[in-house]
């Protein structure tokens, strides 16, 4: 079906807007990329940071920046740029809107990284309490979720705007899936908002003393694991109906895909208590309901999975591919718009495997809290989605700004994209085999275990320094990239490359388009899952925590 809304380019003035989101993420690499350097060259024990900087400084610097500012400033300018282009030119309202929100982020960027770097946010990524921050830096946090929201509403309102002039028909696909995606972001960023607003900046600003560290944990879970796919939808959306295009395919099913984000929407939510299972104060049954749930999450990945590879199958097999893998030689290698985010596909089956080791109740126990969790987030969010991210970039970036992704470019993008992979296994080879031994996370080695047992860590951790500095000779390449396509390429017309279906794809039931019923099933699943316990964990709380007026 054809979409006359659609532009053949994403309007001069929305595209300004996506770039400054851009240009916010590529510097968010390069920080966070220099300080995930700095931590594994610290942990080989061959290197001492200077002018009094603290490790967990830098692990602070590094996850802050690359799994929050980098991640939501690259999808929010990539989904701006899918309404845009499927569902029609922002009007001036909303295209204002974008902009507040892109300000709000950027200030409480700003905000919250100047606290870090003066050593008075060394929280972590994870920000738990105990571990104090200074208030800016939950100020800043939360400009930064509200930011996000201004964002959610342009996408909403663009989405329904299309609805209206077109009754009865399916939306476009790529806007379906910018919606899915800000439903669960919006529905699930409401617990760290809460946990923000009315526990830590109170406790920080000593307006109360104590708080409920167990209901501060729980609603950072019930954000923090929806925030794993966030960051993986964008992937997906590529996956979907970016790369068919590319590889001069079609997309296997629209309802398939459809169908696999309305699952995981359903399922991403309440899913946080596999984070807690070594936690007190939760009661065990409720623990395994969420495990059920998680493991639920596998049918629409599975899907995804299949959907991509039918589509490989079908481009090979129009192009005279025989065999039962013969396709897989008529994919075109040489594009680095199709093969660096392939190579994060191919990533994504480990790291997927690695994610159902983490939500088990048994295995959970031989891996928690070692650096085997951090090993599986960069399988999954720092290859499968971060490879992917750049592929994105090679066609997007130049789209923008009017130039074009050359032969020498994409050369060059291929040398990053596989330096990045050998980098890649390298670092969380490594760290996946040095939990397994007990090396713990969020720590330089040095500072746990016996001598023997840190002897017996070392030669993972100077793997990992290997990988890490390959990494970052890596990010120093996608930079050159970025700052190629943004400003100095040839200009010219960038193609936006949206898939079409294939013709024996079955019809869209309009039923994915109904968003009560989904905003419904997932308010039901939510409260199902968490009602009681967070009733027992207020209820049950330490008596000091019990001073929190709110609860």
């Amino acid at each position: 079906m054809i979409n006359k809304q659609a532009n053949p380019n994403v309007d001069r003035r929305d595209g300004k807007l996506a770039m400054a989101h851009f240009y916010v993420a590529f510097i968010a690499l390069a920080i966070g990329g220099l300080a995930g350097l700095l931590q594994t060259l610290v942990r080989s024990g061959k290197f001492t940071l200077p002018a009094g900087i603290g490790y967990y400084q830098i692990l602070t610097v590094h996850g802050v920046v690359l799994g929050l500012v980098l991640t939501i400033f690259f999808i929010i300018g990539f989904m701006l740029s899918c309404v845009s282009k499927t569902s029609g030119t922002f009007s001036g309202r909303q295209r204002t809107t974008g902009w507040i929100g892109f300000w709000l982020k950027t200030i409480g960027t700003a905000t919250a990284a100047t606290m870090i770097l003066l050593n008075e946010a060394t929280v972590l990524f994870t920000f738990y309490a105990p571990l104090q921050a200074h208030a800016l830096f939950y100020i800043g946090l939360t400009l930064v979720i509200v930011g996000t929201w201004f964002d959610a509403g342009v996408i909403f309102t663009k989405y329904f705007a299309w609805k209206k002039q077109n009754p009865g028909i399916p939306s476009p696909l790529l806007t379906f899936m910018a919606v899915i995606t800000f439903i669960m972001w919006c529905v699930a960023s409401i617990g760290v908002a809460i946990t923000v607003l009315f526990q830590m900046l109170p406790w920080s600003l000593g307006l109360i003393d104590t708080m409920n560290i167990g209901l501060s944990r729980t609603l950072f879970w019930y954000f923090g694991h929806p925030l794993v796919y966030f960051w993986l939808f964008p992937a997906y959306m590529a996956w979907y109906v970016i790369i068919p295009k590319v590889i001069g395919g079609k997309i296997f099913s629209d309802a398939l895909a459809r169908m696999s984000f309305v699952l995981l929407l359903l399922f991403s939510i309440p899913v946080g208590f596999h984070h807690q299972l070594l936690e007190p104060g939760i009661d065990p049954a409720w623990k395994f309901l969420q495990v059920v749930l998680t493991f639920l999450v596998v049918v629409p990945s599975l899907m995804t999975a299949f959907s991509i590879f039918a589509t490989f199958e079908n481009f090979g097999r129009l192009k005279g591919a025989t065999g039962l893998f013969g396709w897989f030689k008529k994919l075109p290698w040489g594009d680095a718009r199709f093969t660096v985010p392939f190579i994060g596909m191919v990533a994504f089956i480990p790291g997927g495997a690695g994610g159902i080791v983490n939500a088990s109740h048994q295995m959970n126990q031989v891996v928690h809290n070692t650096i085997w969790v951090t090993g599986h987030f960069h399988l999954t969010a720092a290859t499968a989605v971060m490879l992917t991210y750049f592929g994105i970039s090679f066609w997007l970036i130049p789209h923008l700004t009017g130039r074009t992704f050359t032969k020498k470019l994409n050369k060059i993008a291929m040398i990053q994209g596989i330096t990045w992979a050998i980098g890649m296994t390298f670092m969380s080879g490594a760290m996946h085999a040095a939990g397994l031994l007990g090396a713990p996370r969020r720590s330089a080695f040095s500072e746990y275990g016996g001598a023997a047992q840190a002897a017996e860590w070392i030669p993972y951790q100077i793997a990992q320094a290997v990988g890490g500095s390959i990494l970052f000779i890596s990010i120093i390449i996608m930079l050159y990239i970025v700052v190629n396509l943004s400003f100095f390429a040839p200009k010219g017309d960038q193609e936006f490359p949206v898939g079409e279906v294939a013709e024996q794809a079955e019809k869209v039931p309009m039923v994915f388009d109904n968003m009560k019923i989904w905003l419904g099933i997932t308010a039901a699943l939510i409260l199902f899952a968490y009602t009681i316990p967070l009733i027992d964990l207020i209820q049950n709380a330490p008596p000091g925590a019990k001073g929190f007026k709110l609860w």
